[in-house]
């Protein structure tokens, strides 16, 4: 059931930069999310429908429905952006990235895996653990998003998330959702979450519950696996699960505005374990960085974005 959209916001221009750019101002919050539709009072989100095919031997991980077109292919008008590696970090090869963010200089992570599930402060430069906070075995770790002095993070199938103290770890509170839980960020006014599929969930900060969501479209065609998430410069960055692909989205309309390929990024990185996905996205406001990884990766790399066919801006 959808209902009819709400009053929007400004639709901000998207601006993908390849280098170091002047960084556009988020408009200030607004009431409502940008044409989100509210939810009648008596309908629950959507579910995964869908589970791809996966190896026996795979670790646990998500599972959605999901139509995803590859860049430069027929069916996407969208800008296709590549990739320059300005800086590589130290990365816990051990962790399996569930969600990632970048704020006022400090990186936290939420990890996954049953029984191997935590929040972590980690040191950008060192790849060490800060702080850690480990979750029960029962629970697999999710995404996360800063709110002010608190961290939210997400469970994948139990369907519970957690409030935490920022400075100590501390939990705070707990909320709960009918979907399962993927990725999660912040815009400055509401909390938005992924749940596999190509509806982004809007949630009250406040009160942790869907006020509204919007479906993630490249033009006619619906977009999935849609995983961790990531608000940057007033667009919403997606990792596609099982690919090497960011989809850059307007949140005014749920439309793709680019493609991000990050293909051959570990090329030549040596490793151990081995590698799984892509997956962790977290941008430095302050100065303008794009920071990306995945499970199980010995790297932490920031990234320029360039246009295909084109140069760094």
């Amino acid at each position: 059931m959808r209902a009819p959209a709400i009053t929007t916001t400004p639709t901000l221009t998207p601006t993908v930069a390849a280098a170091t750019v002047t960084v556009t101002p988020t408009p200030a919050p607004t009431p409502v999310p940008p044409t989100a539709s509210p939810l009648p009072a008596d309908t629950a989100p959507p579910s995964p429908t869908t589970s791809p095919t996966v190896s026996a031997t795979a670790s646990p991980t998500e599972t959605g429905a999901v139509t995803t077109p590859r860049p430069g292919v027929p069916g996407t008008s969208a800008p296709v952006y590549t990739y320059r590696v300005v800086a590589t970090y130290p990365h816990d090869e051990g962790a399996y990235t569930q969600g990632l963010v970048f704020e006022n200089g400090v990186l936290y992570e939420s990890t996954g895996l049953y029984g191997r599930s935590s929040l972590r402060e980690v040191d950008l430069e060192t790849g060490k653990v800060v702080r850690i906070h480990v979750l029960p075995e029962h629970l697999f770790g999710e995404g996360i998003a800063v709110d002010g002095d608190r961290i939210v993070q997400l469970t994948w199938r139990s369907h519970v998330g957690f409030v935490y103290d920022r400075d100590t770890f501390d939990p705070i509170d707990d909320f709960r959702y009918p979907t399962e839980g993927w990725g999660l960020t912040h815009d400055g006014a509401w909390l938005i979450m992924s749940d596999g599929t190509p509806t982004l969930h809007y949630l009250d900060p406040v009160t942790l519950q869907e006020v509204a969501r919007i479906e993630v479209m490249d033009g006619q065609t619906p977009i999935g696996f849609l995983n961790e998430l990531e608000h940057v410069r007033g667009q919403i960055f997606a990792n596609i699960w099982l690919s090497d692909l960011i989809v850059i989205i307007d949140p005014a309309t749920g439309q793709v505005a680019g493609w991000v390929d990050l293909s051959g990024l570990l090329d030549g990185v040596q490793s151990e374990p081995p590698v799984d996905v892509l997956n962790g996205i977290a941008y430095d406001e302050e100065h303008d960085r794009l920071f990306v990884t995945g499970k199980l990766w010995p790297l932490v790399f920031e990234i320029e974005l360039i246009p295909v066919g084109g140069s760094p801006q």
